[in-house]
């Protein structure tokens, strides 16, 4: 993959790989600049649940402005992969930067107002992340934080003023009964595959 051209993207380099896609570093040739493109595997492209879900990751997070919060730029499909182009982020994940005997107060704080903020705005819009830890927030080396991977969240009808009718407007997308996320950080009413709103991701 690597020297490869996807649509005018040129692949540099492999970033990673989560349950959701591979991650590469591309340079943009229209507007010359890095960004990240995340592809579903290709043994994964048949398989149409992933597919789905990859698509509604890059329109949850498209409706997303926020300085905490990773911007997605493209979606497209190219030669039968479907990829999501955003923005290249430069730094460690939280769950990379966590010593042993944990972090400093302070700058536990600085990283977790950073993460309220975004999760705010994503509640507000109706956006639930489902999948938040560690290894989804990326720290630059200015200390500014960027939520990744919203490939879990579930679209909803955007919320109200109220918190009682902010949780009736959310709607799931996912079969009922489905349990999706990673099980350290879910919240009990995720991990029995109950309807999840913004206060799972606050959990």
């Amino acid at each position: 993959m690597i020297g490869r051209r996807i649509l005018h993207y040129e692949v540099v380099e492999r970033l990673g790989q989560g349950g959701m896609g591979v991650v590469y570093k591309a340079r943009d040739t229209h507007l010359d600049r890095f960004v990240a493109i995340k592809m579903l595997p290709e043994d994964k492209v048949g398989d149409a649940e992933r597919r789905r879900r990859f698509v509604r990751e890059a329109k949850a997070a498209s409706a997303l402005q926020h300085a905490n919060i990773v911007t997605i730029h493209d979606i497209a499909k190219s030669d039968g992969f479907d990829c999501i182009v955003m923005e290249h982020v430069e730094g460690k994940t939280l769950d990379a930067l966590i010593p042993g005997g944990g972090m400093r107060l302070g700058e536990t704080l600085k990283i977790a107002t950073q993460v309220a903020d975004a999760l705010a705005a994503a509640h507000e819009k109706g956006i639930v992340h489902r999948d938040l830890k560690p290894a989804n927030i990326m720290v630059r080396p200015d200390g500014t934080v960027k939520i990744l991977d919203f490939g879990l969240a579930k679209l909803a009808e955007p919320a109200s003023a109220s918190p009682e009718d902010e949780t009736r407007s959310m709607s799931v997308l996912t079969e009922a009964g489905a349990v999706v996320g990673t099980a350290a950080y879910m919240s009990p009413e995720q991990a029995e595959g109950r309807a999840v709103d913004g206060r799972s991701d606050i959990f």
